[in-house]
């Protein structure tokens, strides 16, 4: 199942003309292409689906989606296992978060 999940945007730059961005979903950080969604900014929230930004939320809609993914066990099967969750924060610690592997996943 592929889920779309939300995420704070870290970070973004252009490669050969596609904006990309670093998300944070709890403790995990993904890279996502935000070309989808011109007006979003470092610090807003997302929904990601496939490796891709398809629209922005605000912040408490993006947390209580989150935590009801998260309480029905769904995230766990999008994240893979090597990339933890921070079941605490939708923000996460940032020391547990990752740094992007070079690919839209």
């Amino acid at each position: 199942m592929c889920l779309a999940i939300p995420g704070k945007i870290l970070d973004s730059e252009m490669r050969n003309g596609i904006r990309y961005g670093r998300v944070q979903f709890g403790g995990v950080v993904r890279e996502a292409c935000l070309d989808f969604v011109p007006e979003a900014a470092i610090g807003d929230y997302v929904i990601v689906h496939v490796g891709f930004a398809i629209s922005r939320v605000d912040r408490e809609e993006a947390e209580e989606t989150f935590k009801l993914l998260q309480k029905t066990g769904l995230l766990e099967g999008e994240l893979t296992a090597e990339e933890p969750v921070d079941k605490d924060s939708l923000e996460g610690s940032p020391e547990r978060t990752q740094k992007p592997r070079g690919r839209v996943q």
